[in-house]
């Protein structure tokens, strides 16, 4: 399919999203919330692909929210008497931009966040919704909404505490200030930092590589029960756990890891 916001890349079982605008800065417009949806339900049901990279064109991950894009839309609802019905109408509008971000959540297979450049917004909402975040040196981070007299809705600060912790969360909404590579990196927003955007690509497209090489229904298992156990007692994580792990241990990509293991030999997986 031809998308206007993105631009889609596959091989060998690694799928990449390439976020292209068309505002500046691959800022994210009425297509985007859109598009992004429809990409991550595709790829959560084609078995090609076992992991999906997000990554942004021209230098910069995104500027988030594309204001004149969607002056248009957001326009509509603040005109007119502004009662239940056109808030209503508002309402469903945020409600669809999260349910776009929450796709590449629930979304079956990993996703790596690549970050260059600055990732604003909208764009550290779609970061908070992967599973794994890398960046390179001249990465910034802003959660802005603040500035602009917003509070963040589509998902940052749900996200983020999890991942950052309730205290640097708060910070950068209540500051709405930038924050660089180093300190993204000491607060645990990235797990590395790499010198170059083109070290960056390199070290994501590995990690990638590193996970489709693994049996792809324990890689989407893994995703599936840390997404199912959050918010959960660990008593109630191990219950889960325990039960997925009784239904779906037998297969015959786990004949294969102890096959290879025995042989000594790399296991060959198939998602079988």
């Amino acid at each position: 399919m031809a998308f206007r916001s993105l631009r889609l890349e596959q091989d060998k079982g690694v799928a990449e999203v390439i976020l292209t605008g068309p505002g500046k800065g691959n800022a994210m417009g009425p297509d985007f919330w859109k598009e992004l949806p429809q990409v991550f339900e595709e790829f959560d049901r084609d078995p090609a692909v076992r992991v999906v990279i997000v990554r942004g064109d021209g230098g910069h991950f995104s500027y988030g929210l594309d204001l004149k894009a969607m002056m248009g839309e957001l326009g509509a609802h603040f005109a007119g008497d502004n009662l239940a019905a056109s808030r209503t109408r508002f309402l469903d509008l945020i409600l669809e931009m999260q349910r776009s971000v929450s796709r590449v959540a629930e979304c079956r297979k990993p996703v790596i966040a690549a970050v260059s450049g600055w990732c604003v917004g909208g764009g550290l909402d779609l970061i908070a919704a992967c599973d794994v975040r890398l960046c390179s040196s001249d990465a910034k981070f802003s959660l802005r909404e603040a500035r602009m007299a917003m509070v963040a809705d589509i998902g940052s600060l749900q996200r983020l505490p999890r991942i950052i912790g309730e205290g640097n969360t708060r910070e950068l909404a209540l500051t709405a200030k930038d924050i660089d590579a180093s300190r993204a990196s000491g607060m645990g927003l990235v797990s590395e930092v790499f010198e170059t955007p083109e070290k960056l690509l390199e070290g994501a497209r590995e990690m990638a590589g590193g996970i489709a090489a693994n049996p792809p229904l324990v890689v989407q298992g893994v995703k599936r029960v840390m997404n199912e156990c959050a918010g959960k007692s660990v008593e109630e994580g191990l219950r889960y756990v325990a039960v997925w792990n009784a239904a779906f241990l037998q297969s015959q990509d786990f004949g294969e890891a102890v096959a290879a293991f025995m042989e000594r030999r790399p296991p060959l997986f198939k998602g079988e």
